[in-house]
């Protein structure tokens, strides 16, 4: 099947899906209105079980029929510039470089550790580091350090017009890489369809036995985070390539003016790309380890930055949502984000709480109908997850207890977030990117 037809017959399954559902909800519908009224009904109603059930469906749908072309021989490798923009990461920035020098890459790469004017120790371990490590000859590693700290973009601005190479990848400064992340992301690239500018490497939770948090994060990149740029990349527009590990091809950005001074620079970047034409895949192979927040306040100022940073994105390249193209489904699906943020927040976890008093108008028998649907997208990704962690030698640790927290309460925690963040961009109140 053609990519236009898969899509045509995922959207078809998920259009028949929600009509199922709205005919089943008929009476839940009822029972609200008349306790409210008609149109809060069917507006919670919709966020609550139709938009999230044809999400479900459609997602479900293309992960069955996903078949990724295989890679192509590489004769050459050409070479890359690899962008780390650190700002106060004494405690990760060692082992950060020190899997960039095990790199196996079998071509020149540069590697340029951009220090944005950090206050701890960064810039000292920074250079203890490259006296230690021994990197491939053909492999060079050149600190930058900012004494003033100007925000990531800026940095990687200046990375970008130092960078010798016409690939740039850009690396959190908490980030360890595997050995062939490099190598294996350069041929997604090669391998794509030549419109493809960038590709948004696999980003996986490296700290995740810490504590419960980061064991329910390891679920997220694992199952949610990697599902949805599955779906994304084989319809030509995975949204966001992200600045934790990403290749994009020097000439687009320079087109595109680099990455803009905002918070979500990575989104907005991705997003100036796709408003170009042009096309943004993933690689599921190129692993990077990262480490996630550990404490919720961290994690709670993470997620508010990301959403702000889809509030950026919609500002600068609103005119997305009227481009023909198959991503176009997907920017719709991100405008569903806030409504359905909303909703859950303000009217579904209070109909949880009235549930346990025993009213049943908003949260009860009916609305476990869209659990199946989870339930099967959750099983189809872990299948597919594990059989690309096996192919890399990688094993998928248990962690039945993380998985649970994912399930059952991490949307509790998460949507709200979401909504503080969206009110923070939309009130135009003061950005930081740190979050630490």
């Amino acid at each position: 099947m053609s990519v236009r037809a898969k899509f045509a017959l995922a959207l078809l399954l998920a259009c028949l899906w929600t009509a199922l559902s709205i005919w089943l909800s008929e009476r839940w519908v009822h029972d609200l209105a008349t306790v409210t009224d008609w149109p809060f009904a069917l507006i919670t109603i919709a966020f609550i079980a139709y938009v999230p059930g044809f999400m479900n469906a459609f997602l479900i749908v293309t992960l069955l029929l996903d078949r990724r072309p295989p890679l192509r021989p590489v004769a050459a490798f050409p070479g890359v510039t690899i962008l780390v923009a650190p700002y106060n990461e004494a405690a990760a920035i060692r082992d950060t470089l020190s899997s960039i020098a095990r790199l196996d890459y079998a071509g020149p790469v540069e590697v340029l550790i951009l220090n944005d004017g950090s206050t701890d120790d960064t810039a000292a371990i920074v250079a203890q580091t490259l006296d230690t490590i021994e990197p491939p000859s053909q492999m060079t590693l050149r600190p930058c350090d900012f004494t003033v700290n100007r925000g990531k973009s800026a940095v990687l601005n200046d990375g970008l017009r130092l960078a010798a190479h016409d690939l740039i990848v850009t690396i959190d400064g908490d980030c360890w890489m595997r050995p062939d992340a490099l190598r294996n992301i350069v041929a997604r690239l090669l391998s794509d369809p030549a419109n493809t500018q960038a590709i948004a490497g696999a980003v996986m939770v490296r700290n995740s036995r810490t504590n419960l948090l980061t064991r329910a994060q390891e679920w997220d990149y694992f199952h949610g985070i990697a599902a949805v740029k599955r779906m994304q990349a084989m319809y030509h527009g995975t949204l966001v390539a992200q600045g934790a590990f990403s290749l994009y091809r020097r000439a687009a950005l320079e087109q595109v003016g680099g990455w803009p001074e905002c918070v979500g620079e990575d989104i907005v970047v991705s997003w100036a790309l796709l408003a170009q034409g042009y096309r943004i895949g993933y690689a599921a192979n190129a692993f990077a380890f990262t480490n996630v927040p550990e404490r919720m306040r961290v994690f709670a100022l993470q997620r508010k930055r990301w959403s702000r940073g889809l509030m950026e994105a919609f500002k600068h390249h609103w005119r997305l949502l009227f481009r023909p193209r198959l991503t176009l489904l997907f920017i719709w699906w991100n405008v569903c984000f806030l409504p359905l943020d909303l909703v859950y927040t303000f009217v579904f976890i209070p109909g949880l709480m009235l549930a346990c008093l025993g009213y049943f108008y908003i949260a009860g028998p009916l609305t476990l109908a869209v659990l199946p649907l989870a339930a099967l997208w959750n099983g189809i990704i872990f299948r597919i997850q594990r059989s690309v962690f096996r192919d890399e030698q990688l094993r998928v640790r248990r962690n039945p207890m993380g998985f649970l927290f994912y399930a059952l309460a991490y949307s509790l925690l998460m949507q709200p977030v979401c909504v503080w963040g969206y009110v923070v961009e939309l009130m135009g109140m003061r950005k930081s990117w740190d979050t630490k």
